[in-house]
């Protein structure tokens, strides 16, 4: 019963969201501020699934200017995980097909999202290019997916390296974002699904590194991911654990 209550829940509030938020996107299309506003909304979601969703921002985040955020993906909860998190004037880069899905792919293109198609290199190598000119021509920052693909439960999947490639082009710090482990997590007819913590890392400074040491960059930020991720499922599970022995 509570599986298919969510299930009605989450099916009609995004129908809703994503057509009135059309709708309210035709009024200033693609201003890079819709995409926080819409993020946080479906991030509003995470307590209809049992998800207690801790996030944890430096104090300073507000200062750290224009950036490329990279964030470890998971699977679709991402969507009602890690979109809490999206910062004020941060776009995603999603991939082309995305522009398809019913009610949301206008909804995520009228943001002002950056689409690429993946299954063209010559393409998805002008679309770093986009990337950098966006950062020259507006006040924004990135955010994007170094994995490329949902790593669903093998963990922390290899770095592609186009978010690194793009912010050395541009000049811009690397800000890492790491989400606790959802994966396999989330049973639908279960009321609590537990704690999910989100923690933003410092910034990466890549004004010394060049497109020679482009992989070396996304392996060092990939290492620090990893280690943060594990500190964090540590977290969660000790913290599940003394609540469970109270009960």
């Amino acid at each position: 019963m509570l599986l298919i209550f969510r299930f009605i829940y989450v099916v009609v509030f995004s129908i809703l969201v994503c057509i009135f938020g059309s709708i309210y996107c035709l009024f200033s299309p693609r201003n890079p501020k819709h995409v926080a506003t819409f993020g946080h909304l479906f991030g509003g979601l995470a307590p209809i699934f049992g998800l207690k969703v801790e996030k944890r921002t430096p104090p300073d985040a507000a200062h750290y200017g224009n950036c490329i955020y990279i964030a470890n993906h998971q699977n679709n909860y991402d969507m009602v995980t890690a979109s809490s998190m999206v910062q004020p004037r941060t776009v995603t880069v999603g991939k082309k097909s995305l522009l398809w899905i019913p009610f949301f792919g206008p909804l995520y293109w009228l943001t002002g999202n950056l689409l690429i198609d993946r299954d063209n290199r010559a393409k998805a190598h002008g679309t770093i290019s986009q990337v950098v000119e966006q950062f020259k021509k507006k006040d924004i920052s990135i955010w994007m997916f170094p994995e490329g693909t949902r790593s669903r439960g093998r963990g922390l999947m290899p770095f592609k390296t186009g978010a690194f490639h793009a912010a050395i082009a541009a000049g811009v710090p690397i800000v890492p974002i790491c989400v606790s482990n959802t994966s396999n997590k989330i049973k639908l007819n279960r009321w609590s699904n537990g704690l999910v913590i989100i923690e933003m890392l410092p910034p990466v400074d890549t004004s010394q590194y060049g497109k020679e040491r482009l992989r070396e960059l996304a392996e060092h930020c990939r290492q620090m991911m990893g280690e943060k991720i594990a500190e964090l499922d540590a977290e969660v599970a000790a913290r599940e654990a003394a609540m469970t022995n109270k009960k």
